[in-house]
């Protein structure tokens, strides 16, 4: 693979509703959404993340499930790899989704 390709990912019109919340009915893969959601790129370390207290395959786990599911895309650099959110194509596949799952994550639990 050479430097700035992507992994694989669906397209966006391949994007599935139902998968898209199966990735995101974990609470981890939740938080890396949360994290995600400021548009900018991310490190695939966990210390990164705030995740460090998980084994990096487990990290590694649910990033490529996010992936797969059309979430994110991870763009490969040499030997690094960096995650964004697919907003724009979220967001026009199914409008309003990405809100209400982050206002949802953001709201106060009782």
């Amino acid at each position: 693979m050479s430097d700035d390709e992507r992994l694989p990912q669906p397209a966006p019109a391949e994007i599935d509703l139902v998968t898209v919340l199966h990735a995101l009915g974990d609470p981890v893969r939740m938080r890396l959404l949360t994290s995600y959601a400021d548009g900018a790129e991310h490190s695939c370390d966990p210390r990164h993340l705030g995740l460090d207290h998980l084994h990096k395959s487990t990290v590694s786990h649910h990033m490529r499930v996010l992936r797969e599911a059309g979430v994110t895309t991870t763009r490969v650099a040499g030997r690094n790899r960096y995650v964004s959110l697919r907003r724009a194509d979220l967001d026009a596949r199914f409008p309003g989704l990405l809100d209400a799952l982050l206002a949802a994550a953001q709201a106060p639990t009782d």
